[in-house]
C-alpha cells in the first residue's frame, strides 16, 4: 500500500444490491487499472454529531445510507494513470451510478502509518479528521500508539492516511466535511475487524484502557470536528 483513493457518497438505502452490484461491476477496470484492493463498507453503525459527521458530510437524506470505501495502488503515479485512463475508457459510458455524484466526496491520500494483524475484514470504523499541518508528527505519534492497542484488542489493520490530493468540491469535499480551516490537513483513516461483533466487543475494552485515556491539553487536533462511523464491508477484492 502505497496511496489511498478514498470515497464518501451518500447511496439510497433501497439500493443496496444494486450499488452492491455496481461496485463488483466496476472493480475490475480498477484492477486492471493498477489498483491493488477495492473495499466497499456500508453504513451500520453512522451516529450524528453535534458538529459534523458522516451523514452531513455528503448532505445525506433520511432514506439514503452512507457509503464508505478506499482503493489501494502502488504509488501515486500509478493512480493518477488509473483515473486518467478511466475518463477516457468508453466502458465507463456505460456505467450509471445508483447515488448522486455530486454529493459523493473524494479524494487521494499519502499513508502515515500501517499496522496489520492478521485476518478477513469484516467491518470497519471509518474516520474523518482535521488536523493543523504543523501537527502532522504529533498526530502520527498519537495514532501509532492507538494503532498498536487496536490491534491487540483485536483490529486486523489500522490505516492513517494524510490528505495529498484533495479536490474543491461545489457541493460536497473533504474540507467541508470537517469545516477545515486554514492551515489544517485531512486524515482518512480507517480500523478494519473480523466482524462488528469482535469490533462491538472491543471498543468498552479499548475505552477502559489507561493507554486510550485522552490527553485533552495535547491534542493534535479538534476532536469536535472528526467523524466516524461503523460500516459493514460488503465488497473486498
Amino acid at each position: 500500500m502505497a496511496y489511498i483513493e478514498g470515497f464518501v457518497a451518500a447511496v439510497p438505502a433501497a439500493n443496496k444490491q444494486v450499488y452492491q452490484q455496481h461496485a463488483e461491476e466496476i472493480a475490475p477496470l480498477f484492477k486492471e487499472f493498477g489498483a491493488t484492493r477495492i473495499v466497499e463498507n456500508w453504513g451500520e453503525d453512522v451516529p450524528d454529531g453535534k458538529v459534523t459527521d458522516f451523514k452531513g458530510s455528503v448532505n445525506a437524506n433520511e432514506d439514503e445510507v452512507v457509503v464508505f470505501s478506499w482503493l489501494e495502488y502502488p504509488s501515486k503515479e500509478v493512480r493518477d494513470s488509473a483515473n486518467e485512463k478511466l475518463r477516457n475508457d468508453p466502458r465507463m459510458n456505460d456505467i450509471k451510478l445508483p447515488f448522486d455524484g455530486q454529493r459523493m466526496i473524494f479524494g487521494g491520500f499519502a499513508p502515515l502509518l500501517e499496522e496489520k494483524s492478521t485476518g478477513k475484514t469484516g467491518f470497519a470504523d471509518g474516520f474523518l479528521v482535521p488536523v493543523p499541518n504543523e501537527n502532522k508528527e504529533a498526530y502520527r505519534d498519537m495514532a501509532a500508539k492507538a494503532a498498536a492497542v487496536f490491534t491487540e484488542y483485536g483490529a486486523i489493520r489500522v490505516v492513517e492516511a494524510w490528505g495529498d490530493d484533495l479536490p474543491d468540491g461545489k457541493v460536497t469535499d473533504y474540507k467541508k466535511a470537517v469545516k477545515a480551516v486554514e492551515g489544517e490537513n485531512i486524515v482518512y483513516s480507517w480500523i478494519e475487524w473480523p466482524s462488528k461483533q469482535a469490533r462491538d466487543e472491543a471498543w468498552p475494552k479499548m475505552m477502559e484502557d489507561e493507554r486510550m485515556k485522552p490527553d485533552h491539553a495535547n491534542m493534535p487536533f479538534d476532536g469536535q470536528r472528526m467523524i466516524y462511523g461503523g460500516f459493514a464491508t460488503i465488497l473486498d477484492v
